[in-house]
């Protein structure tokens, strides 16, 4: 089995996985200087875009295509090379196909196919720096708004803004925007996987409180399964699973997406913000609460090897934590360290100054225990 894996940053996830598998492993990178390039059999240095990894995957007769892509701006250009592939050459590429991507790759096209899929989001409308254009008849005078460009990701082109001399400032360095009412609540991810019609959602992650200062989920502690007070759990999770379900087999989506919800206390809705058809931040909490990889999953799908019914057989009901640690003193971050077990119930992944550790439990108190034990969580802070 031989499989082409387009980027190196993330290979590291799956390095092992491969070797266990007998998977020979090739790389196509546009950066010489990548990390993780040496983790594969082979590699290829090959122009931005996806004509070079294209080529590749022909020249080298692979049996499947795994785009290890954590940014949403070349998903549409993979998704026109996965039609390519898969027409053409039977070659099987676990990711979004044109659809689905181009879906997801703009903000204004997310809201609309949400809106018409009768998907509960926020409400929101289009605004300038001179005049706006009410969406679908939607319309929100009401401060604080948050304010969003169509493109982007990882909080960029996102200020949350609570008078209208904040909205003014916004305008000088953006021409427009998509304004969404601002829901204090928690915020929360699903991730789901889908392969030839069909759909497995896993658990959902909650990633902390909305706050105006738009603080990133990366800053805060993340907990699976989902628990909020004052509501019945197990329905809302079910809830929030057959969100994702609805949402993925609406799209004809293929591989995998991260589903982003805010719960409105108010209404007690879950409300989708956004929908990103890649690898997620939040695959090692998912990992660690269900286990199940994502990662392995996208490479059993390109191997032909993925069944929905096994992997919902496979699911865990575990618990997880993940902490922001900043740089924690550990020679554990790295590809021989990614799999969590009974013996070693964590695992340590991020860039320099902005680690993170995952956590497993049997249940959330226990995750706890391991994690104070790690002295990286202060004793009854959660």
């Amino acid at each position: 089995m031989k499989i082409l894996f387009i980027g190196a940053r993330l290979f590291d996830d799956v390095a092992i996985y491969n070797k266990k598998n007998s998977i020979t492993s090739i790389i196509t990178e546009s950066t010489t200087n990548s990390p993780n390039l040496e983790l594969a059999d082979s590699h290829h240095i090959v122009p931005r875009g996806m004509d070079g990894p294209m080529e590749i995957a022909i020249k080298e007769d692979v049996d499947g295509v795994v785009p290890l892509i954590g940014i949403d701006g070349p998903l549409v250009e993979v998704a026109i090379m996965k039609e390519n592939l898969e027409t053409e050459y039977g070659i099987p590429v676990a990711a979004a196909g044109v659809h689905a991507a181009s879906i997801c790759a703009k903000k204004y096209k997310t809201k609309e196919f949400l809106i018409k899929n009768n998907i509960n989001t926020p409400k929101c409308f289009k605004i300038s720096k001179n005049n706006h254009e009410v969406l679908n008849g939607q319309n929100i005078n009401k401060i604080p708004l948050v304010l969003k460009q169509d493109e982007g990701q990882g909080g960029f082109g996102i200020n949350i803004v609570s008078s209208k001399e904040k909205i003014e400032e916004y305008f000088m360095e953006y021409e427009t925007a998509m304004a969404e009412k601002f829901i204090e609540g928690p915020e929360v991810s699903i991730e789901i996987l889908r392969w030839k019609g069909k759909s497995v959602p896993l658990v959902p992650v909650y990633k902390g409180e909305t706050t105006l200062e738009g603080i990133h989920p990366l800053k805060k502690i993340k907990k699976a399964p989902l628990e909020l007070d004052g509501i019945n759990n197990t329905k809302n999770n079910k809830q929030i699973q057959d969100i994702a379900v609805k949402i993925a087999d609406s799209m004809g989506l293929e591989g995998t997406a991260d589903i982003d919800i805010i719960f409105d206390p108010e209404t007690n809705e879950n409300k989708v913000i956004e929908i990103n058809a890649r690898p997620s931040g939040t695959r090692y909490i998912t990992y660690a609460a269900t286990n199940v990889n994502i990662m392995h999953e996208l490479i059993n799908m390109a191997s032909g090897k993925w069944d929905a019914l096994k992997l919902k057989n496979r699911i865990k009901d575990y618990s997880g934590i993940e902490i922001p640690v900043g740089n924690y003193p550990s020679n554990k971050n790295n590809y021989k360290f990614r799999e969590i077990s009974h013996e070693t119930p964590w695992l340590i992944h991020g860039p320099p100054n902005h680690e993170r550790i995952t956590v497993r439990g049997e249940t959330i108190g226990a995750a706890v225990n391991i994690a104070e034990k790690l002295e990286i969580l202060e004793k009854n802070s959660i």
